[in-house]
């Protein structure tokens, strides 16, 4: 039986102030080594969940487990189980590639010879070693893009979220930030991916959750779901359980 990466059990959660739960007694078990996709329209609550998952929002009813741990308890080694890798770009733009994964490595308890080596070793994977000196505000947006996954990766997660991670790139830095997430996976990485680029979902994912209005609709391998809604891929499996046409936001 494989280790569950995450492990989310009776789960409730209401945002302060609405009435009405985004989650009731919600469940989700994703295992250890997964390429897993959480999907879902606008509104469906996949976000809100990372947000959860991820210790950025709090909750009150269920329980939520990162490799046996429970989040609640606010261990501090929980942080070093997990990247998390935001649509949103994070980082001190001002400062340099080197600078940002020099403040976030020590921020994931890493020594200065580990960030050294990890910042090298990243920097070589995704291109960013002639620039790894110059202000990030100076460069593109496939650029931005990786350097937020080294800042996400610096500290080797045994699990890495990831929500839009290649939103706004160009085709060959969109392969090259897919390949890495595959070879990272090939290692032990459990991915947990969100986008509304189903076709790209469909290459990286192999086990996806379709989520509508803070339920799940399906959950299984690609190909099974593929196979039982005589569906050829992702998208059109989307809209026959959904009925809905992808956006960009999300709740």
């Amino acid at each position: 039986m494989k280790t569950l990466a995450v492990n989310v059990q009776n789960l409730a959660f209401c945002y302060p102030g609405q009435s009405t739960s985004i989650f009731s007694n919600f469940n989700l078990e994703i295992a250890e080594g997964e390429r897993f996709g959480l999907l879902g329209p606008n509104g469906s609550g996949k976000t809100t969940l990372i947000n959860l998952i991820t210790g950025v929002l709090s909750f009150r009813d269920g329980s939520i487990k990162l490799l046996g741990k429970e989040i609640k308890k606010r261990d501090k080694s929980i942080n070093k189980l997990f990247g998390y890798v935001p649509q949103d770009l994070s980082y001190y733009q001002e400062l340099s590639p080197a600078e940002n994964l020099e403040f976030f490595g020590a921020w994931s308890g890493l020594t200065t010879r580990e960030i050294k080596t990890r910042s090298k070793e990243l920097f070589g994977i995704l291109g960013l070693t002639e620039v790894r000196n110059m202000p990030i505000q100076r460069f593109s947006g496939g650029m931005k893009r990786k350097v937020n996954l080294a800042i996400g990766v610096i500290h080797n997660p045994k699990i890495l979220f990831l929500d839009e991670p290649t939103v706004g790139v160009d085709v060959q830095t969109r392969v090259a930030i897919i390949n890495y997430l595959k070879e990272l996976n090939k290692n032990g990485t459990t991915l947990i991916y969100t986008s509304h680029q189903l076709s790209e979902a469909e290459g990286l994912c192999e086990k996806i959750a379709l989520i509508d209005k803070g339920k799940i609709i399906a959950h299984n391998d690609l190909d099974i779901l593929l196979l039982e809604n005589e569906q050829e891929g992702l998208e059109g499996l989307f809209l026959n359980l959904t009925g809905k046409i992808r956006g960009v936001h999300d709740v």
